[in-house]
């Protein structure tokens, strides 16, 4: 069963200054299956996150059609749950309170809120900060709180837009273990849009590659290395490097991408 698919998506953007459209990407098709993760690289400005708006129903394709759990998206949808860079805690709630938001405005219980809550912190190993608030917490915790918040609307899909970059690199390896065993346990469907590398080949099943703008899928990469919930353990398989090459001639194949210009708008 296919989880997230796009079928043959375009997406164009009116510039306001220039009194004509861009085409951001461009005849997209994948699909992502039921418990799998799949890493999404490219060069900046290639339409990466594009994909995982339309995914999400917060941006409607110009052409072409996302679908989740077969149905056709036509606006945000309980069954997508979305992780950004930045953790976005409101800093007005406590932990447990911002972990219990996406279950809140479902229009659940106070009770059920709070179970839910408690359950998932208890899961990261948080719990004991269920009472305070993001300020007090450090970069690696509340990122953790973000994607305990992501997970407690039981999500099918999972979309991931950089959710590590902001953290350092000793951080940066606690959370992908975190996320990995999260995956697994919870046997949930991902896109993850990385820049690193090493992150798309330790945490996904596949890897896809796009172009430069207007982005479109150039190669598709099966990770054929086991132990998906142990990305330590994957790190050092003598594999990686070879798919890390790949990745690499991949991604120097295909011309930068220019700076995106301002003022873009849905066409």
């Amino acid at each position: 069963m296919n989880r997230l698919e796009f079928r043959d998506v375009t997406m164009r953007f009116a510039d306001a200054s220039a009194r004509q459209s861009l085409t951001a990407i461009e005849g997209v098709s994948f699909s992502i299956a039921d418990g799998e993760v799949v890493a999404l690289i490219g060069p900046s400005g290639c339409g990466k996150s594009t994909l995982l708006n339309i995914g999400s129903g917060l941006y409607a394709p110009s052409a072409g059609q996302a679908f989740v759990d077969g149905e056709q998206v036509q606006g945000p949808s309980r069954h997508v749950a979305f992780m950004l860079q930045k953790d976005l805690l409101l800093p007005w709630r406590t932990i447990a309170q911002n972990v219990a938001l996406g279950v809140e405005i479902q229009g659940q219980t106070k009770s059920e809120c709070a179970r839910r809550a408690n359950e998932l912190l208890r899961g990261f190993n948080l719990a004991d900060f269920a009472g305070r608030y993001p300020h007090q917490l450090s970069g690696g915790m509340r990122q953790r709180v973000a994607l305990a918040r992501t997970l407690a609307i039981d999500p099918s899909v999972l979309l991931l837009d950089e959710p590590f970059s902001a953290v350092d690199a000793q951080t940066r390896i606690s959370l992908q273990h975190d996320l990995a065993q999260t995956l697994k346990r919870a046997a949930k469907t991902a896109l993850l849009i990385t820049h690193d590398l090493l992150e798309a080949v330790i945490l996904s099943d596949r890897v896809l590659v796009m172009s430069a703008r207007p982005g479109r899928i150039v190669d598709e990469i099966p990770i054929e290395i086991g132990y998906r919930d142990e990305p330590l353990r994957r790190r050092q398989d003598g594999k990686v490097a070879g798919y890390m090459a790949r990745l690499m001639e991949r991604l120097e194949i295909v011309r930068p991408a220019s700076d995106q210009p301002h003022a873009l708008q849905p066409a």
